[in-house]
């Protein structure tokens, strides 16, 4: 075995790694927790909404 036998070995696993990583990442039991993920910069547009309309109803009582 020489070197560039090995580099194709690495090679080879470092392609089914990634894939891998690929088919975990898109997978079905993760929608939920991607979607949440996807939402997080929006979640924080609705608490400051929150915050000045009861700052508003603070300020009229």
């Amino acid at each position: 075995m020489d070197l560039n036998e090995l580099r194709g070995i690495h090679t080879l696993f470092v392609m089914v790694v990634f894939l891998g990583i690929v088919w975990w990442a898109y997978s079905a039991h993760r929608k939920k927790a991607n979607d949440e993920a996807a939402h997080l910069p929006f979640d924080d547009d609705e608490v400051d909404k929150r915050t000045l309309e009861q700052e508003k109803t603070e300020k009229k009582q």
